[in-house]
């Protein structure tokens, strides 16, 4: 999208936003970004986590909840109390999206589930972001990144050889799963085109990380092969890795075919 085209894709869309942390705020953002109007519900008094996840902080206002939570407007409601019921629904019906990462149940228990409110707004389209599905044994786990990706693979895949497992610098399971919601939506906002109707959208932090293990993932399926550890580096592509240099700095170097490695080789004499 040109930063110049004032009218984008998602203009005159309306998202309710009842998520916290990291992968349902990062798939409003994104909405938003877009051009929705997305509406943040918060807990009275504390608000969403992040807003103390620090330092740094701007003020009062950590650094990581800024990150994630530009273009939107936010609002404090006691879910809980009747009159809290009352104004979510109200927004609800006025909106094209609800989206939520509560644990499985919360908001059925509130007669807020997708069940509760298609009835007065059939067209919504109602995103549940969970740890490890709506349903199973897993289901009433709180989910959280780094768990989901030891459970998942990656911490298994990520470090040094022979080393402890690693975890990833940013919190990857979340923002893929936040990534999943937000296509998923986009979709069933096409398919409400159609349609005219919603739906209800079932997005989860291991099922997403699993998805995302890519080839790792398939050369166990296919070929039985457990995934290594590797560094910086690939077992299938030479060289595609951080070479460290005698000024104690690092050089990364990737060479993804044949053509490549030989420029590589020229680059750095060998040839």
């Amino acid at each position: 999208m040109s930063a110049g085209n004032h009218l984008r894709p998602l203009c005159g869309y309306r998202v309710l936003d009842m998520t916290r942390v990291l992968a349902g705020p990062y798939a409003t953002m994104l909405l938003g970004d877009m051009g929705a109007d997305v509406i943040k519900v918060e807990k009275p008094g504390c608000g969403d986590d992040t807003r103390s996840w620090g330092p740094p902080f701007v003020k009062s206002e950590s650094c990581y909840f800024m990150a994630v939570n530009r273009n939107k407007r936010s609002i404090a409601v006691d879910i809980k109390q009747p009159k809290g019921k009352d104004i979510i629904r109200e927004i609800a019906k006025k909106s094209d999206v609800l989206i939520e990462n509560f644990v499985p149940g919360g908001l059925d228990k509130l007669q807020l589930g997708y069940e509760d409110l298609r009835k007065i707004a059939p067209s919504l389209i109602y995103c549940s972001i969970t740890g490890y599905g709506s349903d199973g044994p897993l289901a009433k786990r709180a989910g959280y990144d780094v768990v989901a990706a030891a459970m998942g693979g990656l911490l298994n895949i990520t470090g040094h050889e022979d080393g402890e497992p690693v975890r990833v610098g940013v919190a990857m399971t979340d923002i893929a799963t936040g990534l999943y919601a937000h296509g998923a939506i986009m979709a069933a906002i096409l398919q409400r085109q159609k349609t005219g109707k919603g739906q209800k959208i079932d997005c989860n932090l291991l099922s997403t990380q699993v998805a995302v293990l890519s080839h790792i993932g398939s050369n166990y399926l296919i070929a039985g092969k457990e995934a290594n550890k590797w560094g910086t580096g690939h077992e299938s592509i030479v060289p595609y890795q951080a070479f460290k240099t005698l000024d104690d700095g690092y050089l990364v170097v990737g060479g993804g075919n044949d053509q490549q490695f030989s420029s590589v080789c020229k680059v750095s004499f060998l040839l």
